[in-house]
């Protein structure tokens, strides 16, 4: 183990770890890096791994061969790599980085995006469905990453080459992807759809809707859900950023004109979270009707304030009074909302754990969320502070100015105590085990990993080293 430190500290071009905090620090991150590098899938990560790796899983039960595609996954780990690579200087964390990319690459379909899991070990791979899913924020994290890796990934390496070549398949897909009025589907088959089937269309109340599940498919529906209309939205506006191409800013203000024209009319100026073509709320899972939601309304107007402060255009600000008034007049407790609210009449909806529709909140699945914060007042209080400042001032109070060397030592030593509970908890391994009990999906895991735990970890490294550079 003495060898195995003084090796990696070499790497780093640092001598092996003593009492002092910055050198165990160092020993730490390359150490937990290495040690996950190590139960990856070619480079690929899951959510959690037992300590003896017989159990794993990311959203459900997988095998050590099997990356998920969705954070805290390849994406979340791959970027906690490269921030702290970047941070540090660490040539082992760009490789773990570069792996990262590269186990994405190689689990990208031909649709452009990505499903949830990987396996490399499936003989039947090639022939997985090519429906790439915006859902969960996956294959927007995974182009978030491999636009981020490609600023580093400039070699003429055939890692880095597919790295590249991943990033463009992706981004351009994305665009292709988006239907005329600015919208994105759930899900993408990689194949354009007929403008003629989707008309550019003002949200509108419906007749009638059905209260019994439809078992309709949803995957084309223009998609709230889950935040993945904003996360394509984001994402849009760092391809922008990034690479500074037009297409990608507009594909963004087209986003944003989705928004605006998804807000339905008074007496609910708000959104549902997903929408037919004829621009009428529509179920999605059986748990999921047709319905102004509290939840993914926050995500829509976050979206909107986000895309004036980029663009300048107050159109997308104003739209955001009328729906603050609705919150503030929907709420059922103090800084509590409902996730569902009856189309037009506002009244909350719910489900049986039968999955009835009720009116009733006294016998809800536990499975997903029905009441909560939703990050409501954070919103509003995001809003108001950007309306009352304007642009231009919000704008410059947000750039941060370089600290001193003096901060910089401050803010290094009133981190030291979190630092040296990190490397303290660390194992012989290398690894961060989390020991609580959990039963998730069928499964129960005792001492583990938890992918989540090693990136906040390496975070707080990275970003302590960097402040002694």
């Amino acid at each position: 183990m003495n060898r195995l430190i003084l090796a990696v500290g070499a790497f780093l071009g640092v001598s092996a770890p003593a009492a002092d905090t910055p050198a165990a620090a160092k020993a730490a991150l390359i150490k937990g890096a290495a040690y996950m590098r190590s139960i990856s899938a070619q480079g690929g990560y899951l959510w959690r791994y037992s300590t003896d790796l017989k159990l794993v899983a990311g959203e459900n039960r997988a095998n050590v061969t099997t990356q998920w595609l969705q954070p805290p996954g390849t994406p979340a780990v791959g970027m906690a790599l490269l921030e702290a690579y970047q941070r540090t200087g660490g040539k082992a964390l760009l490789d773990h980085a570069l792996a990262a990319g590269a186990a994405l690459a190689a689990a990208q379909l031909p649709s452009g995006g990505w499903d949830y899991r990987f396996d490399f070990s499936d003989p039947q791979r090639s022939k997985r469905r090519n429906i790439s899913t915006f859902d969960d924020d996956t294959t927007q994290s995974c182009l978030r990453y491999l636009l981020a890796l490609g600023e580093v990934a400039k070699g003429n390496s055939p890692r880095e080459q597919a790295i590249r070549n991943a990033r463009d398949l992706g981004l351009r897909k994305l665009l292709e992807a988006q239907y005329p009025n600015g919208a994105w589907p759930q899900r993408y088959d990689g194949m354009p759809k007929a403008a003629k089937n989707f008309p550019v269309l003002k949200a509108r109340y419906p007749k009638s809707w059905p209260r019994n599940y439809p078992k309709a498919n949803y995957i084309n529906h223009y998609t709230f859900n889950d935040n993945s209309h904003r996360d394509c939205v984001l994402l849009a506006l760092q391809a922008h950023r990034v690479t500074g191409a037009l297409k990608f800013l507009l594909a963004a203000r087209r986003g944003g004109d989705f928004i605006l024209l998804a807000q339905m009319p008074e007496p609910q100026p708000a959104w549902a979270q997903q929408y037919n073509a004829r621009m009428e709320p529509a179920w999605a899972r059986r748990f999921e009707p047709a319905s102004i939601t509290g939840g993914e309304s926050v995500g829509a107007c976050r979206t909107l304030i986000d895309l004036y402060l980029a663009t300048g255009d107050a159109k997308y600000l104003r739209a955001v009074d009328a729906a603050v008034k609705w919150y503030r007049r929907s709420a059922i407790a103090p800084d509590k909302w409902a996730r569902f609210y009856e189309l037009q009449t506002n009244r909350p909806l719910y489900f049986t754990k039968e999955y009835k529709l009720t009116y009733s909140d006294a016998d809800l699945p536990t499975h997903y969320s029905f009441q909560s914060s939703y990050g409501v007042e954070r919103m509003i209080r995001y809003y108001e502070a950007v309306k009352k400042a304007g642009r231009a001032a919000w704008l410059v109070s947000q750039k941060s100015k370089p600290l001193t060397a003096a901060q910089r030592t401050a803010r290094a030593r009133g981190m030291e105590k979190k630092i040296r509970t990190i490397v303290a908890a660390q194992d012989a391994q290398g690894r961060w085990v989390t020991r609580t009990k959990l039963e998730t999906r069928g499964m129960k895991f005792g001492d583990r990993i938890e992918t989540r735990e090693f990136i906040q970890n390496i975070g707080v490294l990275s970003e302590y080293l960097s402040l002694l550079r």
